[in-house]
This record gives structure tokens, C-alpha cells and sequence, in this order.
């Protein structure tokens, strides 16, 4: 995805497009990975775990766990494209 720059924040990767915001980030924990769309209640099919921010979704990645990659780049190709969140 051309324009993507990646910054650090509270110690997890985000991502977002110049001049739009930020769209995804990144954030390990022991057990697993968790995937933040910032706007993810606008992506189709909805990420499957809810926030308490009404337009945040999840995705959580386990060892062993098997990825849509269809799905994935789906998601994130929606993401790039929607309006980011200013968060610094």
C-alpha cells in the first residue's frame, strides 16, 4: 500500500496514510497478538471482537492460528482506504 507510514506510540506499532490517520495498530501480549482497527466497524465483514470505542474492532492472533489471507488483506485494504483516527 503506497503513502502507509508506520509510527510507535505506548509501545505498539501504528499505521495510518499522510494526511488521514492512523487506521491500524499492533499489540502484543503473552498469549496473543492484538490487531486494532481504528475504524473497524466499518470494514466488511466486521472484525470479530468489539471495544468499548463504538468504531474500534479486534482481531486477535494466537500461535497456531491459521489466517484468512484473503480476508486479511481485504481488511486492510478497507482500513487504508477509510478516514484514520488523529491520535498524536
Amino acid at each position: 500500500m503506497a503513502g502507509v507510514r508506520k509510527a510507535v506510540r505506548w509501545n505498539s506499532p501504528f499505521y495510518g496514510v499522510e494526511g488521514r490517520g492512523w487506521f491500524l495498530s499492533f499489540h502484543c501480549f503473552t498469549k496473543y497478538v492484538k490487531v486494532t482497527f481504528l475504524n473497524g466497524a466499518s470494514l466488511r465483514p466486521v472484525p470479530p471482537v468489539a471495544s468499548k470505542h463504538e468504531m474500534v474492532r479486534y482481531f486477535h492472533i494466537h500461535e497456531g492460528d491459521e489466517i484468512d489471507e484473503e480476508l486479511w488483506v481485504s481488511w486492510l485494504e478497507q482500513a487504508a482506504g477509510l478516514p484514520g483516527e488523529k491520535l498524536f
